[in-house]
């Protein structure tokens, strides 16, 4: 992006978006089978309609979840599926978590892959297929993510929140933000305009304006407090524009209104356009897969690299082939912010970390059932948990860094 005045722009969807509940699904697919076996394979997709659920993909797992013949015990798949979509809060007519039609069409692994991945006598384990993978960081958030995704997924978080906590009933789970930053000698300083349409109920269900048809007004007075308590103090755009539910309703929405597939939104999962993106999606695969793993790793190293004060922007590439242990390539760039030498960064970051898929899954500890709570808000500018998740968001590596380098 150019270093002088420009606005940029951002989009986040909520755990309701048709798309999210496929990667919500599939994701929670991934984390039962890794719950039941660490080694287990999982490529999981998922597509919803109006009141219906298609779960498909390849798996190689435990006897608690495949048959002996490696059928998929589909009705503990289907349950999984319920379990989301209540969770998420869907009873409405047209999207029910209880009366949606499920389909498992999963199957065994093909051993064509598994032998190029598996590890074999001398051979280490592979990359379960070829790709490029990129991560990045920045220093305009204390997360070092690009700061219009970063605020666009904490509006639709908050918002989230306040619902499930019973706070907003006029809330429902489908929603979208979208947020336009300026920014001044390549820094973001306040927003130019903001855009949050949010699915609602028909009507008020309680108090003083019960049955009351919901308004645009009503909603946006709801949405308005949020917005607000996101962005830094002075940030917020003006009235004129700051658009709620531009079209004026959303009752219907969720996969009733619109389908869904798994990994259709790769650039609200990574870094809102403002950095390059691989080309495979992340929900519903195990991380034998380097199109998840690599991207968290790439993402781990830019991450410490920024925060060790060695770029204030980092952008990291991988790139693999199938049934090949290490990475054909490590390509940095620090976009000229870089404080030391990119050739020497690169051969640094292959130093303080391996890049093999093995490698990377046991650094990361990323063979546990973390993955359902990366499906929404984003993958990256998230705080590590206690139990693994997010264990790429860590900084763990910046003291490394630094001694490599000699910088205090």
């Amino acid at each position: 992006m150019p270093k002088g005045s420009y606005v940029f722009t951002s989009e986040s969807v909520s755990e309701g978006h048709p798309d999210k509940v496929c990667d919500r699904i599939s994701d929670a697919v991934v984390d039962a089978f890794l719950a039941a076996d660490p080694h287990a394979r999982v490529a999981c997709e998922t597509l919803v309609t109006t009141n219906r659920i298609v779960i498909a993909g390849e798996v190689r797992g435990p006897r608690s979840l495949v048959e002996k013949n490696g059928h998929v015990k589909k009705e503990k798949i289907e349950a999984i599926a319920r379990k989301v979509v209540k969770q998420i809060g869907y009873e409405q007519s047209g999207f029910h978590w209880k009366k949606a039609k499920v389909a498992v069409h999963l199957h065994g692994q093909s051993p064509d892959i598994a032998q190029g991945v598996d590890a074999k006598g001398n051979k280490d384990e592979g990359a379960g297929d070829q790709g490029i993978m990129f991560g990045y960081a920045c220093d305009e958030t204390p997360e070092l993510m690009p700061a219009p995704i970063q605020y666009a997924h904490n509006i639709l978080h908050a918002m989230a929140e306040a619902r499930h906590a019973g706070k907003e009933p006029l809330f429902a789970p489908d929603a979208k933000s979208q947020v336009s930053l300026q920014y001044e000698r390549g820094k973001p300083v306040r927003t130019t305009a903001i855009v949050v349409s949010t699915q609602h109920a028909a009507k008020f269900g309680k108090g003083p304006k019960a049955g009351r048809e919901v308004e645009q007004e009503d909603v946006r007075d709801a949405v308005e407090p949020y917005v607000r308590k996101v962005l830094p103090e002075g940030w917020m755009c003006d009235n004129a524009h700051f658009y709620v539910n531009p079209t004026g309703k959303f009752v219907v929405g969720g996969p009733d209104g619109d389908a869904g597939l798994t990994g259709r939104k790769i650039i609200v999962d990574t870094y809102g356009g403002a950095a390059p993106h691989g080309g495979g999606a992340f929900s519903g695969k195990d991380p034998t897969k380097v199109d998840r793993s690599a991207a968290y790793a790439a993402r781990y190293l830019a991450k410490n690299v920024v925060a060790a004060g060695l770029a204030s922007r980092c952008v990291i590439q991988l790139s693999y082939a199938i049934g090949v242990s290490h990475p054909l390539s490590v390509y940095v760039d620090t976009f000229g912010t870089g404080q030391v030498d990119e050739d020497k960064l690169s051969d640094t970051l292959r130093q303080v970390m391996n890049l093999s898929p093995r490698g990377i899954r046991e650094h990361l500890g990323l063979n546990k059932p973390i993955y359902l709570r990366t499906a929404s808000y984003g993958h990256f500018g998230r705080d590590p948990e206690k139990d693994g998740g997010f264990s790429w968001e860590k900084l763990d590596l910046v003291k490394d860094l630094k001694s490599a380098f000699n910088v205090r």
